[in-house]
């Protein structure tokens, strides 16, 4: 996200936060979780975005921007379609031109490809290698027990967008359920910050299967010009499964 001074000269930042909730530090128990927890989730999360991509859903992003006092000065509110194709291919319908009445922010590119992948968070086989994850603890989250991880990059090359935080796995399934944390590399420092929020995402199941369901974050960013508060709100909805010709096959 992009701060504008109040005479609205664009200077480069990211969809700001420092986290107000903080993160929970689970306390250890007596149970040890399986020794390669992390593959068994990364592989659930392939298997999640696979059949994640025979659904449709209408993702709806609300940034808005605080004064000192906690009044909302300035928002952005965006509502877009999610779609895919038989092969599995993308696509993104704005169901309306976005409202704007932001003054000191303004999302960049980067805060875009957060939202669409690393705040739903897809720890998937094929990026596991990106990552390395320690065991936190255990925690029961909305009555399912979880196994704790923390995960951080391993290195974040130039170009990079990735998740460094806290993610909560059913037992059961080895299911992400809630992530906790921010996408990352910051940019700080020259003509250009760039500063991406914490956030947390909860999931839902849908159709047995644990889908985003929202996204929240509400905090306060420390530019070199002064702190800038901010509210961001995404919700996933309407998931809609689809036919399609591909090999992957769903009972109803």
């Amino acid at each position: 996200m992009e701060y504008r001074p109040q005479a609205r000269r664009r200077i480069g930042i990211g969809f700001g936060f420092i986290v107000a909730f903080g993160f929970f530090t689970p306390v250890l128990r007596s149970d040890d979780p399986p020794a390669d927890l992390v593959r068994r989730v990364a592989a659930r999360e392939t298997e999640e975005e696979n059949i994640r991509n025979n659904y449709t859903w209408r993702q709806t992003v609300v940034v808005a921007e605080l004064n000192d006092h906690g009044f909302e000065t300035g928002r952005y509110r965006e509502v877009r379609d999610i779609l895919f194709s038989p092969d599995g291919k993308r696509t993104e319908q704005l169901t309306a031109k976005p409202s704007n009445t932001l003054t000191r922010l303004g999302l960049t590119d980067e805060d875009f490809a957060d939202l669409r992948d690393i705040q739903p968070l897809l720890l998937t086989t094929e990026r596991l290698f990106m990552y390395e994850s320690k065991f936190r603890g255990e925690e029961t989250v909305d009555g399912v027990d979880c196994w704790v991880l923390e995960i951080k990059p391993r290195q974040i090359l130039a170009g990079q967008r990735l998740f460094d935080g806290m993610i909560w796995v059913d037992k059961a399934d080895d299911a992400i359920v809630k992530s906790q944390g921010q996408a990352v590399p910051q940019e700080r420092g020259g003509k250009h910050e760039n500063l991406f929020p914490h956030f947390t995402t909860t999931r839902q199941k849908v159709d047995g299967h644990w889908f985003p369901a929202s996204t929240q974050g509400d905090d306060t960013l420390y530019f070199q010009s002064g702190p800038l508060r901010e509210r961001l709100s995404v919700r996933y909805e309407n998931y809609k499964r689809f036919s399609t010709d591909s090999t992957i096959h769903f009972q109803p």
